[in-house]
């Protein structure tokens, strides 16, 4: 089964972006545009409809969830080494620092459900939305502090937390908004991926490393191959097996998330960079997602 298919269709529609950008002349205030829409109105709707349609059992996926929550710190202490180590300029190292533990979840249910099945939709579905408070939270809070903005009216006002708790909360309380409602987020949700990725595309800065080529390196290291050996070590210690471990296993593995752009722009912070490191993370993760996968399948 060549996981590496299933990268194909996102970055194309990255590349699809840039070409766009670059041969229609649509102008800034149409991707400007873009940009909000899918930052207020459809990522939002992606979140909630993601977290509508997915069976929270917190009890018994406490130790999935736990593994999950470990590796995301380990890439974000690995994440603050180049701040330490190098001369970044801070909102840059601000705005690529999301890029060590963030998490493309479009491409990890992609994966989880060609793998896996319905099983594994769910199980991933799970990681992925117990995963975005954590990501949104200690993204907003680098990029406030950096790029002095208040923390708390940054969180107040971020949709994608907003999102978040809302969908939780009517989860976890059990109410199911009416049919065409949920019908509405369902076709807002579809939309926001490929149009996420578009804007993306259109902000590529390919000649740009972000902070010289040690920095980049250094992010794709850490993101491809740090998080998922955090997590195979992780998820053994903790007692994780079968399904539940090979998905949190590729949950760790999975490339930079497309909305770590939308988040650094929205909030003044270093855009091309965050889209540079998504582009190089979701490329070459054609490579080593694959690998992740056979590794697990040979236990």
């Amino acid at each position: 089964m060549n996981t590496a298919l299933l990268l194909l269709p996102d970055f194309a529609l990255i590349l699809l972006g840039a070409a766009i950008r670059r041969w229609m002349n649509l102008g800034e205030h149409f991707w400007l545009g873009l940009e909000k829409l899918v930052y207020f109105v459809l990522f939002p709707a992606l979140l909630i409809n993601a977290l509508l349609r997915t069976r929270l059992d917190l009890a018994t996926a406490l130790p999935l969830i736990a593994t999950a929550y470990l590796a995301m710190a380990g890439g974000m202490a690995l994440g603050l080494v180049p701040r330490f180590l190098s001369q970044v300029p801070p909102l840059t190292f601000a705005s690529v620092f999301q890029c060590g533990f963030r998490y493309n979840s479009y491409i990890g249910l992609a994966v989880a459900g060609q793998l896996f099945g319905h099983a594994g939709i769910a199980t991933m579905g799970l990681v992925v939305g117990a995963g975005v408070p954590l990501a949104n939270l200690v993204s907003v809070w680098m990029l406030a502090r950096h790029g002095q903005l208040g923390l708390g009216r940054e969180l107040i006002r971020n949709p994608l937390i907003l999102a978040t708790l809302t969908g939780f909360l009517l989860n976890l309380g059990g109410l199911e908004p009416p049919a065409p409602l949920l019908a509405l987020l369902g076709r807002l949700a579809d939309a926001s991926i490929a149009l996420g990725l578009v804007a993306v595309g259109a902000a590529l800065r390919l000649k740009r490393v972000p902070g010289g080529r040690g920095l980049a390196l250094w992010f794709l290291a850490v993101k491809l191959l740090a998080l998922p050996s955090l997590a195979l070590a992780l998820g053994a210690w903790l007692g994780l097996s079968g399904l539940a471990y090979q998905v949190v296993v590729l949950f760790a593995a999975l490339p930079a998330a497309t909305s770590a752009y939308i988040l650094a722009v929205r909030m003044g912070g270093d855009g091309p960079s965050v889209a540079w490191l998504i582009s190089a993370s979701t490329l070459a993760s054609m490579v080593t997602l694959p690998l992740w996968a056979a590794w697990l399948s040979r236990g």
